[in-house]
Parts: structure tokens; sequence; C-alpha cells
């Protein structure tokens, strides 16, 4: 799905709960105004404003970048396996700066994103873990409505209040630059599939711990 129906579709069919009912934005509402001025500057999206996530040592000589999406199976694995061995023993022991980054395959994938980021730095990976924990929870059925409905839950769990979580939710800004970032970094750094890794700037694909581990081992020897 390229950018701009990604983007419209995300915003503009999106599902809210606000004030104990659901609103869900049609044309000519607020959000479709927001939604057209992004679109109208669409060249123009400034992506600066996105705030990497990272964790471990910010200046460790080691740096892995994992792309991933929130409605990827495999990314779930991956973070209920080999992420949890990696954070074990090399993130939350400062061996290495690890970068966590978003790739939207679909608009649920871009909620997801948008309330993990709606906690700021602090909360993200604790939220991202919620969401990956939960991922076949919050995505069953397919339903919109019920989709956001689900997301908002799990940021409430995450302590977010109903008003912070509807200011993220139609953010359309925010959207727009968290679409244009993604396509930035999938395009620079070639990546077709999730879960994808760049390891001090070599790009791997999903591997087990051991070979990741010994990957990251010779980094560190160097």
């Amino acid at each position: 799905m390229n950018r701009r129906a990604l983007l419209a579709t995300a915003v503009s069919a999106t599902a809210l709960a606000l004030g104990g009912g659901w609103l869900l934005t049609r044309p000519g509402s607020p959000s479709d105004a927001l939604l057209g001025a992004a679109l109208a500057q669409d060249a123009t999206v400034d992506t600066s404003t996105i705030v990497e996530m990272i964790e471990g040592n910010p200046d460790a000589a080691v740096e892995v970048i994992e792309y991933a999406s929130f409605t990827c199976p495999h990314c779930a694995n991956f973070h209920a396996n080999q992420y949890q061995q990696l954070k074990a023993n090399y993130i939350d022991t400062g061996k290495i700066r690890f970068v966590y980054r978003e790739i939207y395959f679909d608009r649920p994938g871009l909620w997801a994103s948008m309330i993990a980021r709606c906690g700021g730095p602090l909360r993200f990976f604790g939220i991202a873990d919620m969401l990956y924990d939960q991922q076949h929870e919050w995505t069953a059925g397919g339903d919109p409505a019920t989709i956001a409905q689900n997301l908002r839950n799990i940021g409430k769990i995450a302590g977010l209040d109903d008003a912070t979580l509807d200011a993220c939710m139609t953010d359309a800004d925010t959207a727009q630059s968290l679409v244009a970032w993604f396509e930035e970094n999938s395009t620079r750094d070639e990546i077709s599939s999730t879960p994808s890794f760049l390891i001090n700037g070599v790009k791997y694909s999903n591997m087990s711990y051991e070979d990741f581990a010994a990957i990251l081992e010779t980094e560190l020897a160097k």
C-alpha cells in the first residue's frame, strides 16, 4: 500500500472511542480536513520530529536496528523469544544500542505505532511488549472499530488517559510524518520483509538467537 493510500485509510477510517461513544470520521469531518491539508503538503513532509526509540547504551560501538511491524506474526514471535534473550544479554547489559523502527503494512500497524508512541520514549517499549504479547487478541476479527478500541484499551492499561489517547489517535500530522519516515527508512535500507535487522550497517533477515549472538560477539570483539 502506498503512502497516500495508507495515510488516507489510517486517518479517515480510524474508529475512535470519544466520550464513551464511537466516532467514525466521514468526508467533510475535521479529521478529513486535516488529512486533505496533510496530503496537499505530501512532498514536503517533515520527518525530523519523529523520535528514534532506543534501548541499551546510546554510546555503544555496536548498533542493532530492528525493522518490524506490530501486526507481523513473525515479529511477535521474535519479540517473545530472541528479543528477550538479546535484551537480557546485550541490551540491558549496555553492550549494544538497540533501535526499533516501525514498518507499516496496514492501518492497524500504524494505529498501534501511534498508541505506542503516545506514551513517549519512556513507555514505548513497555507498550510495544503489550502489543506483541496481545497481538492475536487485539487484531482478531479485523473490524477497524474493534481494533481501535482494543488498542485504546492497551493504552489505558499502560497509563494513558482518554484525552491523551484521543489527541494521539486524531493527530493527522503525526500520522503523515510517521508514514513518510517509514517510507524513507525502508527505501534507504532496502527493507522488504519483517523483522529485518541492521547490525552496524549490515542487513540481516530474521535468525535464531544463537546466530544473532555470534554476529554480535564478532562485532564486539573488533
